[in-house]
């Protein structure tokens, strides 16, 4: 499943400062206001458009505002329609210190957090259901700070204690000098924490047959991001102080530290590096316990899996599929070299990284001074907002039911299912007259595209019992049939984001997202379409990105293309890559990674181009639409559609998260979500009117949906 965004629930206080004024009030013939460049095309707009007719509801006064607010109207949009877009966003928008950036999403997340808040700090009412009295005692004991002080290191202790103790705690009195890594993957698994430290454990829908459910072994999965020198010498001092702050002599927390910082680069050089994982085939090496045995036999794996899956056990013909059989082979080599108490003190390491933040204010200090150095924000964001995220995250079922009934307007999903049956039906078109599919491949695709669908105790405590209970859930469901609309798994609905998932071939829309920048049921259509319409022919566009083509209408990873057709695809995907490769982030001088964000550009791009092609269609069948007022009563609904997908990413990075967010995000940054695909298509151009070999419309134009 690919996230549209990695998102960040935050606060925004936006300056207005330039846009006080009605925005009746604004000439558009204010060369302060509009330049001369832009001034040309919209005398052209004004030459031949029709008469014009002026939206004056209270949702179009809104909507015009809100875009006024953003726009830098002095850049040509031609020369740089990101800027142009959202030029005074960047401008005056503040980051606070406890955020790493401002965007358009934290923008819509900060209004849900608000609404989220007024359902969570309701009184529980006698009749409530037990999730949702849960969700909000959860809640309460989260925003108890002065139980959590009180209560300090004791239920932490005790629970290292259960595990074996903490070698680095104990030093010379660790009296489990003879526990092995497994023994101590197994007391984590009794107490239901995460198990994925060295081997990724877990169970999912096998690639090939999407009814059946299997195990799945996956490459470890690391605390470390990146090995640069920099980045280690943080992480180490990081690693030495809680260490020390939950009781460590610093000299012995020193020396075992680094073993454990040692043994976790060795680790992070025996993974296969990330432009490698976009193949799924790779992925894909399915094998039975036999097998499983004989390619890696110092690994126990009957009780390896039988503990872990307990009180299941795993038989003889369960299908095991491993991601990396190289991985699994220096794995074992790895740990069979080194010392058991290195092992230990780095698998409760990671075991204490996963709990700081539910401690004491001391802990989270030294937590947030870490973090900051690798996003820029210098406080952590308000006790009540991380609390809402996390009791809405944990009870998302309970928590988006009452976002549903309190906040959620019918009108609003009827209308986002009717632009979702648009949008699909442009995929349905580029997929019938593209020019390099052959007849057969084309006829998969089609059918593909058919079948897709929408669908009281201690904190510290509290958490450990939700994670045990999720952990338990998730490996009971080995033999269990595969539902894929079960709502149990298509249960979060007060979030700002939208899904694709390959295994099901289905688009998941969100109601939490159904609001803002992205969509209103009180304003004009070209608005909705440029905005959520993009959200949605992007997710629809996984489906057939360099992964996504990979599985066929069920969600089986089937090869159902033809050889030529393939080479075709590869080679349109191939001037993707290029394309981004070449983009540079001049603030911190940092290239692009074109191959580690190929799919989330080809759904960009595809998104874009079905959103536009179905609100001309709609268009069509209803007419041209009222335009705004003000100073945009001089743009064209058509060009207003480009803006309103530009103002989606509108956003303002400290330099340390667009760094982060460049070298380890799948998602291109957000200005070249705006400059990638917007200068890849005619339709901008001629809207705007754009001279062919402008920065925004290239003489060479990739495209491959």
């Amino acid at each position: 499943m690919l996230l549209l965004l990695a998102l960040a629930l935050t606060t925004v206080h936006y300056s207005h400062r330039c846009n006080t004024a009605s925005i009746s009030s604004l000439s558009p013939g204010d060369n302060g206001f509009i330049g001369e460049s832009l001034g040309r095309i919209l005398n052209k707009n004004r030459k031949y458009g029709n008469e014009k007719i002026i939206c004056y509801t209270p949702g179009c006064e809104e909507a015009a505002a809100s875009v006024i607010n953003n726009m830098d109207i002095s850049i040509d949009p031609c020369d740089d329609f990101y800027q142009f877009a959202c030029g005074k966003f960047i401008k005056y928008a503040i980051i606070d210190d406890d955020k790493p950036f401002q965007t358009t999403f934290s923008v819509a997340g900060d209004t849900l957090l608000n609404n989220l808040r007024i359902i969570i700090t309701e009184p529980i009412k006698p009749d409530e259901q037990r999730p949702i009295k849960m969700a909000k005692l959860l809640f309460k004991s989260c925003m108890d700070k002065e139980k959590i002080e009180m209560d300090g290191l004791v239920p932490f202790k005790k629970m290292l204690k259960t595990l074996g103790g903490w070698p680095v705690l104990e030093g010379d009195k660790w009296e489990n000098a003879e526990y092995t890594w497994k023994d101590i993957v197994y007391k984590i698994r009794e107490m239901g924490y995460s198990v994925d430290y060295l081997i990724r454990f877990s169970i999912g829908i096998d690639s090939k047959n999407s009814t059946m459910r299997a195990i799945e072994l996956d490459e470890a999965s690391l605390s470390l991001k990146g090995i640069d020198e920099k980045i280690v010498l943080r992480y180490y001092s990081y690693m030495v102080d809680i260490a020390v702050l939950l009781g460590a002599d610093r000299h012995r927390a020193v020396k075992e530290m680094v073993q454990s910082l040692e043994f976790e680069i060795r680790l992070a050089k025996i993974l296969m590096p990330a432009e490698e994982r976009r193949d799924t085939t790779k992925l894909y090496n399915p094998m039975k316990l036999d097998g499983l045995q004989r390619n890696f036999p110092t690994i126990p794996w009957k009780e390896y899996m039988d503990k872990l899956l307990y009180p299941q056990t795993v038989r003889r013909d369960d299908i095991i599929i491993l991601s990396s059989l190289k991985y699994f082979s220096q794995l074992e080599i790895l740990l069979y070299t080194t010392p058991k108490r290195i092992l230990a003190n780095y698998l409760i390491w990671r075991l204490v990284t996963q709990c700081v933040c539910f401690l004491t204010e001391e802990l989270r200090k030294r937590e947030l001074e870490y973090h900051s150095e690798q996003s820029g924000k210098t406080e952590r964001e308000p006790r009540w907002k991380e609390c809402v995220g996390i009791s809405s995250e944990r009870f998302s079922l309970a928590i988006g039911s009452l976002y549903v009934r309190h906040f959620f307007d019918e009108n609003a999903k009827k209308e986002a299912l009717e632009m979702v049956n648009g949008i699909r039906e442009e995929m349905y078109k580029i997929l019938s007259t593209n020019d390099w599919m052959d007849d057969e491949t084309r006829k998969h695709a089609i059918d593909k595209a058919d079948s897709m669908t929408i669908n009281d105790k201690d904190y510290f405590t509290s958490m450990m019992n939700f994670t045990k209970f999720a952990t338990h859930y998730g490996f009971s469901l080995l033999r269990q049939p595969v539902n894929k609309s079960d709502w149990i798994h298509h249960s979060k609905t007060a979030i700002i984001n939208a899904f694709y998932s390959y295994d099901e071939n289905s688009i998941q829309i969100p109601a939490g997202i159904l609001q803002g920048v992205f969509f209103s049921s009180d304003r004009p259509r070209y608005m909705n379409y440029g905005a959520i319409g993009f959200v949605i022919g992007h997710e629809i566009t996984h489906g057939f990105d360099d992964q996504g083509r990979k599985y066929d209408k069920h969600g089986n990873l089937v090869d159902w293309w033809a050889n030529e057709t393939k080479k075709r695809f590869l080679e349109k995907v191939s001037c993707i890559i290029k394309q981004y490769g070449n983009y540079t982030a001049e603030e911190i001088g940092l290239k692009l990674n074109g191959i580690n964000t190929q799919g989330e550009n080809i759904a960009d791009n595809g998104g874009l181009k079905q959103a536009y092609n179905a609100y001309k269609v709609w268009t069509r069948r209803h007419g041209e639409e009222p335009r705004l007022p003000g100073p945009l009563q001089n743009f064209t609904p058509q060009q207003m559609f480009w803006v309103s997908a530009a103002n989606v990413w509108c956003s303002k990075y400290r330099p340390e998260a667009l760094k982060t967010e460049i070298t380890t995000n799948s998602h291109s940054p957000d200005r070249f979500r705006v400059i990638g695909p917007f200068s890849n298509l005619e339709d901008f151009s001629n809207d705007f009117r754009c001279p062919l070999g402008s920065k925004m419309n290239p003489v060479n134009k990739c495209q491959v949906w």
